[in-house]
């Protein structure tokens, strides 16, 4: 007799799945358990990045050196000695016209002040060639740059404007450039006006430690009735202040019963004008007369003439 197959195994599967054979019972032992899985290593977390370091602090920078540790520009020495202006030395230096110990200076160099300076001739020729220029500045000219339509005083500085009596050199069209007021002028005020290409001249004058005189004609009348007092006066020489800053003393005096006579040793703006409202009087004139040695004169109204040779503020 042929065995029949038992039920749930198909023929020839026992040689394909050997946990399958019969046993006692026909009860199939339990399929052993599966061998845990194998997980591939994950691969590690990208380190955090980490966070930028701070860009180091500059350190402020250190003060430049006063001049006693490493002495003053060649340049400040020669302005100091009143060789030069500051910005003719420095092209003085550029030339190589300058020279510190016998070796040939440099721009921005220091020095101690005991070493010797030598100049080239050169530069003293060129210096020479640099004119000032005086005039008699009438009202409704500015002293220095043009202003709301008004023209400077320096447009006068022409062949036709000059004064028949000057003496000095021949008319050369480089007298008119480069001119500089050493010193304001009001529009509404007249007389001596000084521009010039000479730098040694512009410091003398208007440098802060100058101590130059002005000469000013006044003509003022009250405010109104009763507002000048005689101690005005007093208070015109020494004992005013402007913006908060004494002015330094000055000199006045009446030059007839409605003209002040005033010498000055500084030139804030409109400083006459303020004075003589802080005591109670009006300017309706004012004329410059003198600066240093210098004098007006009789140069006509709206004519220029060079400076002298043998003149000197």
């Amino acid at each position: 007799m042929t065995d029949k197959p038992r039920i749930g195994l198909k023929p020839g599967s026992l040689a394909r799945d050997p946990y399958r054979r019969p046993v006692r019972g026909g009860v199939l032992p339990p399929r052993p358990p599966a061998p845990p899985a194998v997980q591939a290593p994950r691969p590690p977390a990208p380190a955090a990045p980490r966070p930028a370091a701070a860009a180091p602090r500059r350190a402020p920078p250190a003060p430049e050196p006063s001049a006693g540790a490493e002495g003053s520009r060649v340049s400040k020495v020669l302005a100091e000695r009143g060789l030069a202006s500051r910005r003719e030395a420095d092209e003085w230096i550029a030339e190589g016209w300058v020279r510190v110990d016998g070796r040939r200076a440099v721009l921005g160099q220091r020095i101690q002040g005991h070493e010797r300076i030598d100049i080239d001739p050169a530069a003293r020729q060129q210096q020479r060639k640099l004119v000032t220029v005086l005039i008699n500045k009438p009202i409704g000219l500015v002293s220095g740059q043009a202003e709301d339509g008004y023209e400077p005083a320096s447009t006068l500085v022409a062949p036709q404007n000059r004064w028949a009596d000057d003496r000095g050199l021949p008319w050369r069209p480089s007298f008119a450039r480069q001119l500089a007021p050493a010193g304001r002028l009001d529009i509404d005020s007249t007389g001596l006006l000084v521009l010039t290409q000479d730098g040694r001249i512009a410091r003398h004058l208007i440098g802060e430690d100058s101590t130059v005189e002005k000469e000013y004609l006044v003509r003022v009348q009250p405010l109104h009735e009763g507002s000048f007092r005689p101690e005005g006066l007093e208070l015109l020489r020494d004992g005013l202040s402007l913006d908060g800053q004494r002015l330094k003393p000055a000199k006045v005096s009446w030059a007839n019963e409605d003209q002040l006579r005033m010498v000055l040793k500084e030139g804030r703006k409109r400083q006459i004008r303020r004075m003589c409202e802080l005591v109670g009087l009006q300017v309706v004139g004012l004329k410059r007369v003198r600066i240093g040695q210098v004098v007006l004169g009789k140069l006509p109204m709206g004519q220029w003439r060079l400076l002298r040779d043998d003149e000197r503020f």
